[in-house]
């Protein structure tokens, strides 16, 4: 094969990459979300302003997008929160910069019946 076709195929290849990579997280409808119940072990600010929640017994965090400029509180949500059972809903998503997905983006959490986040219709 000639050069100038590899080189064509590494760039098609890198723009795939690219793609799939730097895509926004889809929101779903609820009904098409992942749902998880556990209880919470931490709340901590990280990236930009997001808000991660971790729990216990699981090695996947999850995450608010901009939690923090979308109005959540993190000592409040340590407050109510920490020890107790939430569910989380989630999409199905998956991308080239997270594959083991490690840190899940999250779409709606509540507790006790209420809702504490959500960025669903």
């Amino acid at each position: 094969m000639k050069k100038g076709n590899w080189m064509m195929i590494i760039g098609l290849l890198f723009l795939g990459f690219g793609v799939l990579a730097f895509r926004p997280v889809p929101i779903p409808e609820e009904k098409d979300c992942l749902i998880l119940k556990g209880t919470v072990s931490e709340i901590y600010e990280a990236g930009t302003k997001d808000v991660v929640v971790k729990l216990n017994g699981l090695d996947t965090e999850f995450y608010v997008n901009r939690g923090l400029e979308r109005g959540l509180d993190l000592e409040k949500m340590r407050a109510e929160l920490t020890n107790k059972e939430v569910r989380i809903k989630y999409p199905d998503y998956w991308t080239p910069l997270n594959p083991t997905n490690s840190m899940r983006h999250v779409s709606k959490i509540e507790s006790d019946g209420k809702v504490i986040f959500t960025e669903l219709d």
